[in-house]
């Protein structure tokens, strides 16, 4: 008789919304210590900065049974002057890159969230590895640049193509894309 040790189980549903309860937002700094200290080596302790005293964090949060689980994705926004919003720290759990597409759900959300409280521009500095995803997402690249040592593009969304939300804590739910039948 043989025995394999089973899978490891990764949900594919997703709870796509502003995080609020104490667990959302401890799930969502280790996840940023995870990707930007322990995996990138952007930073060396935390990335932490005076930014989270006042941006919105966001969250993609895995559901077992229909309920939440644990955080594997996360962004922050701000309002940097009147009507000028930043995104920042995107950032998706590794074990969850290749599920469904939470990282432009995050990136939605973000841009609808700031453009339902007024935000008339939206930007973001982004990796160069993620610059053809914002592309697809309607981003225009504006200038490249270096953020902790690390390439960059300054990027513009296009808010016609991000309807407003007014409430980005009742978010929506993310189910895996479908797959194509065989013909």
């Amino acid at each position: 008789m043989s025995f394999q040790s089973p899978s490891v189980f990764l949900s594919p549903d997703f709870i796509i919304r502003a995080a609020a309860q104490s667990w959302e937002l401890d799930g969502i700094k280790a996840l940023r210590r995870q990707v930007f200290v322990e995996e990138q080596g952007i930073f060396q302790t935390h990335d932490r900065d005076a930014i989270d005293a006042i941006a919105m964090p966001l969250a993609a949060i895995s559901t077992i049974a229909s309920e939440a689980d644990q955080v594997v994705g996360t962004v922050r926004i701000h309002e940097e002057t009147p009507r000028l919003w930043r995104g920042s720290r995107l950032a998706v759990a590794k074990s969850h890159r290749r599920m469904g597409q939470l990282g432009a759900e995050l990136i939605r959300l973000a841009v609808c969230t700031a453009h339902g409280r007024g935000c008339d521009r939206f930007l973001a500095q982004v990796q160069m590895q993620n610059v053809t995803l914002f592309k697809r997402l309607h981003w225009a690249p504006l200038r490249e640049i270096e953020v902790h040592g690390v390439p960059h593009m300054e990027m513009e969304a296009n808010l016609t193509a991000y309807p407003a939300i007014l409430d980005p804590f009742m978010g929506w739910k993310s189910l895996p894309p479908r797959r194509r039948r065989a013909a």
